[in-house]
């Protein structure tokens, strides 16, 4: 009997130790309280490089979601298609939001895309040189019924963290967390409909070269991470 009462004394311990640490481990504080707010549709230009916003332009842009669910699960999102002269049109979706708990992550391409109706045939891991360093990027290519070929690059940000999603952003979340902060998080996406992979690719990767550019130091470190 002695030996039971001290082992459920034991447990009862260790279960109450478990329980004081995950209090003291689990994270308080919001990064997007301690940071100036990011406005989006502020800090992303209508005109870049050689890049014109086209406001004519209507749907073309995938979303995961209903818009109800969308607007739970983020707190900004700016969706636009931009043409350089000749012609070549880049869409861009970045969909923000101020807490990256588990009920609150980010939507994934190779997810939403299917989701769609879209069939993701190729999904590679890559990195994006900039002036300003490297940037982990996931290059997709989709299409839908043999008839709209989409490649897309996108990439995710927690907190002021780069990340191509997964293990790697789980770990950054863990770190924030570990200083009692719970990320806000970021996707950033461009995609354009093209049979070419390899010219959409090249193309977005100006696109986005010239977009970085025209950022200021602190909005660089939000959206990419730089």
């Amino acid at each position: 009997m002695k030996r039971t009462v001290v082992t459920a004394l034991i447990v009862a311990a260790l279960m109450a130790s478990a329980a004081a640490v995950a209090t003291v481990l689990t994270p308080r504080e919001k990064i997007v309280d301690l940071m100036p707010k990011l406005d989006l549709e502020r800090v992303i230009p209508e005109q870049f490089g050689e890049w014109q916003m086209d406001k004519r332009a209507v749907g073309g842009v995938v979303n995961p979601q209903q818009s109800e669910v969308l607007n739970q699960i983020y707190t900004q999102i700016v969706t636009r298609t931009y043409v350089n002269p000749r012609g070549y049109r880049i869409m861009l979706s970045i969909a923000y939001g101020e807490d990256q708990r588990d009920s609150n992550q980010l939507h994934y391409p190779e997810v939403c895309y299917p989701a769609q109706g879209f069939q993701v045939t190729s999904n590679r891991r890559g990195v994006l040189q900039t002036k300003h360093g490297e940037i982990p990027v996931k290059r997709l290519e989709s299409q839908m019924a043999q008839q709209r070929f989409e490649p897309i690059t996108y990439w995710t940000t927690v907190g002021e963290k780069a990340v191509t999603g997964g293990m790697r952003k789980k770990l950054a979340e863990m770190e924030y967390g570990l200083v009692g902060r719970i990320p806000d998080g970021l996707l950033f996406r461009v995609s354009s409909i093209d049979r070419d992979s390899a010219e959409a690719f090249s193309q977005q990767e100006r696109f986005i070269q010239d977009l970085l550019g025209s950022l200021d130091a602190a909005s660089l470190r939000r959206v990419a991470g730089l």
